[in-house]
């Protein structure tokens, strides 16, 4: 099971969360990652977490101000990117583009959508992996995985539908072990949260939680 925390642009302390989920990952020899904000890719990376970008646009190099490049987080240090979260929706051609960018730098990819349906539609792109997150649920006490299994599940079988080699992660509302536990029960092989840790008064207990029944 993987676990990727997106501090998204909450007012945590990045090196925080990234020593605790370093430490966390090597005492419990689960898979765990840590998406900052663009300009803290380096310091996060270089406190030995695996590290994520939480976007990358589908431009190269050019006259593209504002663009995050997915050259420039992976000189960074990122390991991977997530790409078309709910907060930062592209279209499916841009979607692609994006996958194509993050390969060339050599960045893992994990593509976000709200249903199966999209489910199905990202990961014919041919992403490493795709997380289901039901919008109206990202943020809040209960997980996808409690709320509607059923979507995980749905979601599992429309990535395998396409592409059995893409990996399907559950997001929106996990906070818990009990949590993950389930979201692996319906075939998810990872799991992508935020404030369950970003907010946490002690991320690392938050952690140490998450990782409790893997």
């Amino acid at each position: 099971m993987f676990i990727l925390v997106n501090l998204k642009a909450y007012p945590c302390d990045p090196i925080e969360v990234a020593t605790a989920a370093r430490d966390v990952a090597e005492e419990s020899d689960v898979r765990i990652a840590v998406s900052p904000q663009a300009a803290d890719v380096a310091r996060v990376s270089e406190t030995g977490v695996e590290t994520w970008a939480q976007h990358v646009d589908p431009n190269g190099h050019g006259s593209h101000t504002g663009s995050t490049l997915a050259e420039s987080v992976a000189e960074a240090g990122a390991d991977g990117t997530l790409i078309n979260h709910s907060e930062k929706r592209l279209k499916l051609a841009d979607i692609d583009g994006s996958v194509r960018a993050a390969e060339r730098a050599g960045l893992e990819t994990c593509v976000c959508a709200n249903n199966p349906a999209q489910i199905g539609a990202v990961a014919a792109l041919g992403p490493d992996s795709v997380a289901v997150e039901p919008p109206e649920l990202i943020g809040g006490d209960v997980s996808v995985a409690t709320a509607d299994p059923g979507i995980v599940e749905d979601a599992v079988a429309a990535a395998a539908n396409v592409d059995e080699s893409v990996d399907v992660y559950c997001g929106a509302g996990i906070s818990s072990g009990e949590d993950v536990a389930t979201a692996g029960e319906l075939g998810a092989t990872g799991i992508l949260l935020a404030s369950g840790v970003a907010k946490a008064d002690d991320p690392r207990a938050a952690l140490e939680d998450l990782v409790a029944p893997l």
